[in-house]
């Protein structure tokens, strides 16, 4: 038996969309992607729907959660096979055959990253040119992707594109967004751990921390309720990495530790 062809969007819009609208039935298409759990098929459909709308319009809220959605799930696997490869599986005669495997998880992981990073720098960071909590979300999503890439690639400078993308998106949304907004919050989270895994800058990444979660803390009794959730569990990760690497500051630990970041705020 073989195995099926991969998804191929151009097809299924020819066949199947008919008379419908392509932007609504590629949102629909997307969601139903993601209740199947077929992330690389929704990768495919919103990489779609980003070039339809193109220069024209910019994408609602559930469009772009939808786009990082898709791509979190798909790098999100990866990455953590990688971490785990690279973490050394036989330490022996076997660790020729692990290198290759390891190879092999990097091109996936930078096929994703660059297909994303496309569509972000290309297109949606180049239209949502105002200074507005879409352009912080592009923003920092752009960072996350070249911080992944950094993770594994080492001489491409992939570290400083990071911090120059999150290091915009900080100062836009200082200015525009609340302290306990959900999306304000996990740009500084992933932000500080830029600083502390990539950048290896730790002081910083805990003065960014720390930041964060004070002026959040202050904000608090003005928490929208709809955003409670997100934003309170954005601030627990926050004091989680504050707490590890205060922790391993004081006993001058450089083994690897369990560091949280998010991957986008749905």
């Amino acid at each position: 038996m073989s195995i099926k062809k991969p998804f191929n969007i151009q097809d299924f819009k020819k066949n199947a969309f008919g008379g419908k609208d392509p932007r609504q039935a590629l949102v629909f298409l997307a969601r139903t992607a993601e209740s199947a759990e077929r992330y690389e098929d929704m990768c495919a459909i919103m990489r779609e729907l980003v070039l339809t709308a193109g220069a024209a319009e910019t994408l609602s809220v559930e469009e772009r959660n939808l786009l990082s959605v898709a791509y979190k799930n798909v790098i999100g696997s990866r990455r953590a096979a990688w971490r785990t490869l690279n973490a050394g599986i036989d330490d022996g005669k076997w660790d020729d055959l692990v290198a290759a495997y390891r190879k092999q998880v990097e091109d996936e992981l930078s096929e994703v990253c660059l297909d994303v990073l496309d569509l972000l720098e290309n297109t949606l960071v180049k239209v949502n040119v105002k200074e507005d909590e879409a352009r912080v979300f592009y923003l920092k999503m752009t960072g996350d992707y070249y911080r992944y890439l950094a993770e594994f690639i080492t001489e491409k400078n992939y570290e400083n594109k990071a911090s120059d993308y999150y290091k915009e998106a900080q100062k836009i949304s200082i200015a525009v967004l609340d302290p306990t907004h959900p999306i304000r919050l996990g740009l500084a989270l992933n932000y500080s751990v830029c600083f502390y895994e990539i950048l290896k800058d730790k002081k910083a990444a805990c003065d960014l921390a720390k930041s964060a979660f004070d002026q959040a803390i202050s904000g608090l009794d003005k928490l929208p309720e709809a955003s409670y959730k997100d934003s309170t569990l954005i601030m627990q990760l926050l004091r989680d990495n504050l707490t590890l690497w205060t922790s391993e500051a004081g006993n001058n630990n450089d083994d690897e530790v369990d560091i949280q970041d998010v991957q986008d705020d749905d």
